[in-house]
């Protein structure tokens, strides 16, 4: 079968829009209509071949849609389910064939364009501050890009949970954003990150940094954790955070370091159907409410991507086929 994909054929290079064959479905497999698909800066790594993928490349993470066939030995969906998924790349097209077990049910409350933006970054803001780090009421936190897709959805869950959050942007407009969804402070730039960190918090500073930019925020991140704090390396928006001396964590009061990753938090398809029930029920609730502030038609990827690392977005961003 054939399908209409963004396709983009070389590292870095501009998508156009392709006929893709697609093979038949195995046993458990299932061919889903795609309604929306969320951007991501993996989808940025993934096309200028930092994290290598084979090209001629169909990239896109996550999104949403109905599923029009499965194979033999599928059961978990049927035919007609409305579904959402974060797995492998493959989204930024009409149709899509993907393993039955990676998908989940979307709630009929919430819409396709809000279940393609939250799956990935949504269910990476659970993990993070249930299992990496479990946060709890009357911690102060910080948060980088704290008015991006992941960074909206940790300060509203976070502040839900009681904390008190500092959200690290790039701009006083995306300060007031991020202060508008539960960020309690919200730091412009990070020259100055440490010394705030420090005034905020009467010298303690913080348990936990999550840090999704990398290596310009590196520094500054391990200088906001107090003694035996955990810094969480959980994305490189400015680039790979560069090899640096394991004494570092100890000179600087017996640090943690973390690198997850959400494949490895929902490889069992109980802990992926139970990470993504919680982030339904705290959408469902109005506890957290995932921000789809941009969308393009599929034919403009190329004009996604550039909004996308121009920092021109704020909160989620989808592509709509």
């Amino acid at each position: 079968m054939s399908i209409i994909a963004a396709v983009t054929e070389a590292a870095g290079g501009p998508f156009v829009l392709s006929d893709v064959e697609v093979g038949e479905l195995r046993s458990d497999e299932v061919l889903i209509s795609i309604s929306a698909a969320g951007i991501c800066h993996t989808d940025l790594i993934c096309r200028d071949q930092w994290i290598p993928v084979p090209l001629p490349a169909v990239l896109g993470h996550e999104g949403a849609g109905v599923v029009l066939a499965v194979g033999d030995g599928v059961t978990v969906v049927k035919p007609g389910d409305r579904v959402a998924y974060a797995g492998p790349i493959g989204g930024y097209a009409t149709e899509r064939v993907l393993p039955a077990d990676r998908l989940v049910k979307l709630p009929d409350a919430i819409s396709f364009e809000t279940g393609a933006a939250m799956m990935l970054q949504g269910m990476t803001a659970q993990y993070l501050i249930h299992r990496t780090h479990q946060v709890k009421s009357g911690e102060t936190i910080v948060v980088h890009a704290a008015a991006g897709g992941v960074g909206l959805i940790l300060c509203q869950w976070a502040k839900h949970l009681g904390a008190t959050v500092i959200g690290v942007v790039s701009t006083e407009e995306k300060a007031a954003l991020a202060k508008a969804n539960g960020a309690a402070h919200a730091v412009v730039g990070y020259a100055g990150l440490t010394a705030e960190v420090k005034k905020i918090t009467g010298g303690t500073m913080v348990p936990v940094v999550y840090d999704s930019v990398g290596k310009d925020t590196w520094a500054a991140s391990l200088d906001c954790l107090a003694p035996l704090g955990l810094m969480v390396s959980y994305g490189n928006a400015s680039g790979p955070v560069a090899p640096f001396d394991l004494g570092v964590l100890g000179a600087k009061g017996s640090l943690y370091l973390t690198r997850p990753t959400l494949p490895t938090y929902t490889a069992k398809r109980s802990d992926l159907e139970a990470v993504a029930e919680d982030l339904f029920s705290a959408v469902i609730s109005g506890s957290v409410k995932i921000q789809v502030n941009q969308t393009f038609p599929l034919r403009d990827a190329a004009k996604a991507h550039i909004a996308l690392e121009s920092r021109k977005t704020t909160g989620s961003t989808v592509l709509i086929p």
